[in-house]
């Protein structure tokens, strides 16, 4: 069966639409509005192989919140819909992740529980034409939308860029392998019998 989603989801402030596969091979199709963001969710795609498709409208003449934070709204539901049932996946993944300067740590439990805990000081206010702040947001809406425990932890880093980065490929790594599958897990991973 196909681990795939397609989603759409219009507000006053955004008009996104995202389609996601999760046994892709890394292609994207990526335009929010704002190159760095852009940048981001492609080494997203990439390095966990997903195929994704993001086209996003916000309101960028008010700022970048809305945009970003409804993004990860977006594709954390469509995470959490293209995982379904959860029978046999192992579903917890971490990665630490190195990018030059830069050390990052990514825990992932798709436990079906929100849970998020976010370790990171950028030095700049912005990357490109990206609020750092917003990161956070985004990893926020994403853990929240599809019922995850994660769990982002910058290390080491001195160039934002790099560090930006890091988090983005190590959650990719991160979720590639909370959702693969493990042939002796014959249900759901759980004491419980549900996730």
């Amino acid at each position: 069966m196909a681990r795939e989603s397609k989603l759409i989801r219009q507000t006053q402030e955004t008009d996104i639409a995202i389609s996601l596969s999760l046994d892709g091979s890394g292609k994207a199709d990526i335009n929010t509005g704002i190159g760095f963001f852009d940048h981001m969710l492609n080494g997203f795609a990439r390095h966990g192989l997903f195929d994704l498709n993001c086209e996003v409208k916000g309101d960028l003449e008010v700022d970048g919140h809305h945009t970003v934070e409804d993004t990860g709204i977006v594709l954390g539901n469509a995470i959490k819909e293209a995982v379904g049932d959860k029978k046999g996946i192992k579903r917890y993944g971490s990665f630490i992740l190195p990018m030059d300067d830069a050390l990052c740590l990514c825990a992932i439990d798709l436990c079906g529980r929100p849970y998020f805990n976010y370790e990171c000081n950028f030095t700049t206010e912005r990357i490109g034409e990206l609020d750092t702040e917003l990161i956070r947001e985004f990893f926020y809406a994403v853990s929240y939308s599809a019922g995850m425990n994660l769990h982002i932890k910058m290390i080491s880093g001195i160039n934002n860029h790099h560090m930006a980065e890091a988090m983005f490929k190590a959650f990719a790594k991160a979720l590639d392998e909370a959702t693969g599958f493990d042939a002796r897990i014959t249900d759901v991973l759980s004491t419980k019998g549900t996730l």
